[in-house]
């Protein structure tokens, strides 16, 4: 799925990796972000679940500017690695990525994202894109960042058009975040 209008950011589109390029081009976003601006290992940024996880790319025309990681759990999906340039760190393209990330997440089925982030970064997720911290959790370090992080939830409403166990088998088979087109080997009804 393509949003290519980006709500009023005409240059701007998100997509859902579906290529090796396009995990290239997130995994440079993230090692500009984090192993250049914040001096992190590339062990603590690049894991096994790299594999396991949908991944979102921005990009401004054909350029790479941002990226999330989306990983499923039982009843909620994670934002993790999420990172832009610093060119594009403004609240218009955060909230306008973010959102073509909430919409991917309430189409699979799930009403709940969690993401971690230090104090600064936790302050932006809950003033900018509604998150709330989660109660009864305290912060916690992770080995090699200076300082502690904080869990943030926010409760996404289900779409009418949701993937769920009624919906047809076609759509089940086809290109994530593509359920609405057609998949390449798709019997075409005559």
């Amino acid at each position: 799925m393509i949003d290519t209008a980006m709500r009023g950011h005409n240059a701007l589109r998100c997509e859902i990796v579906t290529t090796y390029e396009q995990l290239l081009h997130a995994q440079a976003v993230r090692s500009i972000c984090f192993l250049e601006e914040h001096g992190m290992r590339a062990s603590l940024i690049f894991d096994g679940n790299d594999w396991q996880a949908t991944h979102v790319i921005v990009y401004a025309e054909d350029e790479p500017v941002g990226t999330v990681r989306i990983r499923w759990f039982r009843d909620f999906a994670q934002f993790e690695r999420t990172s832009f340039r610093k060119a594009w760190r403004n609240p218009h393209v955060i909230k306008a990525s973010a959102q073509f990330c909430f919409d991917h997440v309430a189409r699979k089925g799930f009403t709940k994202v969690i993401t971690h982030a230090s104090p600064l970064y936790a302050r932006l997720w809950r003033i900018l894109l509604g998150f709330r911290p989660v109660e009864g959790k305290a912060p916690f370090r992770l080995e090699g960042h200076p300082e502690e992080y904080v869990e943030l939830v926010k409760l996404l409403p289900l779409p009418n058009n949701v993937i769920d166990e009624t919906t047809e088998a076609k759509v089940l088979f086809r290109i994530e975040g593509a359920w609405d087109s057609p998949g390449p080997n798709e019997a075409r009804e005559a």
